[in-house]
């Protein structure tokens, strides 16, 4: 059980990633998450009032299934397999969340944001809600989510992949940098 509680290089996970794309192209499967939120809304019948969700959702059931064992494997992950001890960054990282008024406690979300505590806060509320939309904008604006376009995409060596991704980078730069400092 240590082998698989520890953290493993990053090199076993792009080799996996690769595994699975050449899978998926072999197929002649596109993978996205931010597609499962279209197939969901089909299933449930919102395309026949909007357009955008009006196809034939049972030809994605295959990326469903990939988002239920992303679910399910997380959960495996974080109730048998994660380190107890908790994550490590570096001083200067949590200095930089201290002074955005962020405490690290190990944890992968950080409390003051993700807790039943914190949605007593109506600021909280406003940034997870408006952070939703924007995502839920940037995703269909773009085409598709991150992971779509920067695995999928930049695999299939598509060109409006690698604008997007860089779109998501200068993006993250700029909250990072520019905005979240503000907000928080």
């Amino acid at each position: 059980m240590d082998f698989i509680r520890q953290p493993w290089p990053w090199y076993f996970s792009g080799t996996m990633i690769v595994l699975i794309m050449l899978i998926l192209i072999f197929w002649g499967k596109s993978f996205g998450f931010s597609s499962n939120l279209r197939t969901i809304c089909s299933m449930a019948g919102a395309g026949k009032k909007v357009k955008f969700f009006d196809f034939d959702w049972k030809a994605q059931r295959w990326n469903l299934l990939f988002l239920l064992g992303s679910i399910i494997g997380g959960w495996i992950s974080a109730q048998f397999l994660s380190n107890p001890q908790g994550m490590e960054l570096s001083e200067a990282t949590v200095n930089d969340l201290r002074g955005l008024g962020i405490h690290f406690k190990g944890a992968l979300n950080p409390e003051e944001l993700f807790s039943l505590e914190a949605l007593a806060d109506f600021k909280v509320w406003c940034l997870l809600l408006s952070g939703g939309l924007l995502v839920g904008f940037g995703s269909r604006y773009a085409g598709g989510c991150t992971s779509g376009h920067a695995i999928s995409g930049l695999s299939n060596l598509q060109f409006p992949s690698l604008l997007a991704v860089i779109g998501f980078f200068i993006g993250g730069l700029l909250m990072t940098w520019l905005i979240l400092p503000l907000i928080l």
